[in-house]
């Protein structure tokens, strides 16, 4: 099949590498280049850069629904357009007469929005996973073709979730694609009534008082805000983020007070305590919490205060 692919992030790379070994890519559009690191260097998507590896046309409009971007890409008749984390809406003047699947990463109608995979780990999900939907006028709304579910490991961060996830895309996607092609492909409409969103995280949410909630609470979400805006806290006078943590079993309060750094890196939340596994001094590179305990024994006993995050 000839098929046009939408993609930005890196989510929807494996799923790029599949189809090229399968069908013709003969586009892939996405965002264009932006500034990135410190210099400041315009960067291409991760989407961008492996499509351009793989000796790809691509095309990275500021908005795909302008009337010359719409022509270029319809003007090629593709068989299918896949969309993956491609980051913006795509019209109805553009879509229209179009077979236009995307790959979602959870499982819908569980999280629809911007941040599923965040969201679901923050969340404590137990499992989470990707579908394959039609494109709709309302955001992950379209008729399910296929899903692919896998467990959230309970000290996994949103970013490992994420790699995850993308490594079910090439099976879903080729399954559907295949389906479609032999005129069997059939879509089941969402159950509205459980419906949830994934709101877009913010840096205010990195705010977390430990000594306030429970330890699972507290698991999930620094876990689920790695690698972004991350859970900073002042640890007696030392900011540092919390990179990485577990829950400690059986956990009292032998560990302290609540809301204090003990030994081994244990700090006892509002019910239970959590064990630091990693974790990154403002300004420095991430390192184990042994590590990072070496020559700081002196934080021991410390407190442990949220800092409020500026921004968005």
């Amino acid at each position: 099949m000839r098929i046009v692919f939408f993609g930005s992030g890196a989510f929807g790379v494996p799923t790029l590498d599949a189809l090229i070994a399968q069908h013709e890519v003969v586009l892939v559009v996405s965002q264009p280049d932006r500034p990135a690191g410190r210099g400041k260097v315009m960067t291409p998507t991760p989407l961008a850069a492996r499509a351009a590896e793989r000796g790809l046309r691509v095309i990275k409009p500021e908005d795909v629904n302008e009337l010359e971007t719409r022509e270029t890409i319809r003007g090629l008749h593709a068989d299918a357009w896949v969309v993956i984390a491609f980051g913006q809406k795509l019209s109805r003047e553009l879509l229209d007469g179009v077979f236009a699947i995307n790959l979602h990463g959870s499982l819908l109608p569980a999280y629809r929005g911007a941040a599923p995979i965040q969201r679901a780990v923050m969340d404590g999900c137990a499992e989470t996973g990707v579908s394959v939907i039609s494109l709709a006028e309302r955001m992950d709304a379209g008729l399910v073709y296929a899903t692919a579910s896998r467990p959230i490991e309970s000290r996994a961060t949103s970013d490992e979730v994420h790699d995850q996830l993308s490594l079910l895309g090439p099976a879903v996607m080729s399954d559907v694609l295949a389906r479609y092609a032999a005129g069997t492909l059939v879509g089941a409409p969402q159950d509205e009534s459980t419906a949830t969103r994934a709101r877009k995280l913010s840096k205010a949410e990195a705010t977390i008082d430990l000594a306030a909630i429970d330890a699972r609470t507290a698991r999930a979400l620094i876990n689920g805000l790695n690698s972004w805006p991350g859970c900073t806290v002042l640890l007696g006078d030392v900011p540092v983020k919390l990179l990485r943590v577990v829950e400690c079993a059986g956990a009292g309060t032998t560990c302290g007070a609540p809301g204090v750094f003990g030994p081994d890196g244990v700090i006892a939340t509002r019910s239970g305590a959590i064990q630091v596994i990693e974790i990154q001094p403002v300004g420095k590179r991430a390192m184990p919490i042994a590590e990072f305990l070496s020559g700081r024994s002196r934080l021991i006993g410390s407190p442990v205060l949220p800092v409020v995050a500026a921004g968005t």
